[in-house]
Order: structure tokens, then C-alpha cells, then sequence
């Protein structure tokens, strides 16, 4: 299926841009969450009317997105979670964990823009984990997690 990208996709394409995808992967996630439109000839002629209006746009998130990473590059997010005497947590820490202890010091997170390249955390340590605010805006924080002794 062709379609018009209405944003950028990561290893697909720029905004703009007609691409040939997947049916499925068209129907079920690229046009439903309004990252890409059927490319007939109609949409075609309607988003070259609007192709100003959606590069201002996409330009405000990325700068709303790379204001946001300055102010978050280099935080330290502490998390207790209750560990055992030789350091292995009863259980980890996910990036659902890391993202609403973000939300609690003001950031504005989704668990779905933390990536945890080691899987989750299940030891008592310092981690690096990355958080992707916008596909062109990647930033690595620190995670600390602090045991608790039951």
C-alpha cells in the first residue's frame, strides 16, 4: 500500500514523503495513530495544501521536544524498590516504574519513549537508560535503585 507520511517514522521516512509499506502495518498502526494517510490522489492534492500548516507543526514538537531533553539530559531518577541482602530486587524496575517516578518530578513521559537497552533492572545499581522524546531527540538519564530490606 502506498501512503503520505504526516510525520516522521523511524526507517521509513520524512514527513511528506510517499512510501510503499505492509497493508497490515498501514492499517493497523500508521493510519489509526495519524502518522500516514492513504496516498490517492485526492490526499494527495489535499496535503500539498496543507503541507506548510504540518511542517510548522512538526517543527514546534521538535522544539518542544528538544527543550524538554535539555531540561531532562543528566537527571537521576532514585527509585526504592525491596531487595534481598545480596542486592537482586523481589522483582525490577520497568520503564512504566521509571516513567511515573519521571512524571512525579514534573516530566512529561510516556513508559513507551523509555527504552532499557539491558531489559529491566533487577539489581540494586546505577543505570543509564535512554528516553526518546522525539525521533530526532534522545536523552540518557541515570536510574538509581535503592534497596529496601523487608
Amino acid at each position: 500500500m502506498q501512503i503520505i507520511l504526516l510525520d516522521k517514522v523511524v526507517n521509513l521516512g520524512n514527513l511528506g514523503e510517499i512510501v510503499r509499506v505492509k497493508d497490515g502495518y498501514a492499517r493497523n498502526f500508521l493510519i489509526p495513530t495519524g502518522r500516514a494517510r492513504r496516498a490517492t490522489e485526492a490526499a494527495k492534492q489535499q496535503f500539498e495544501v496543507k503541507r506548510v500548516e504540518l511542517e510548522k507543526a512538526a517543527a514546534a514538537k521538535l522544539a518542544e521536544c528538544q527543550a524538554l531533553g535539555e531540561k531532562l539530559a543528566g537527571t537521576t531518577c532514585k527509585l526504592t524498590q525491596k531487595a534481598g541482602v545480596d542486592g537482586r530486587l523481589f522483582g525490577s524496575v520497568t520503564n512504566a516504574d521509571i516513567a511515573e517516578e519521571l512524571s512525579k518530578n514534573g516530566f512529561k513521559v510516556s513508559k513507551s519513549q523509555i527504552r532499557m537497552p539491558n531489559g529491566p533492572i533487577k539489581i540494586v545499581s546505577d543505570s543509564t537508560v535512554s528516553v526518546s522524546l522525539h525521533t530526532d531527540v534522545v536523552v540518557d538519564i541515570t536510574v538509581s535503585v535503592y534497596g529496601e530490606t523487608a
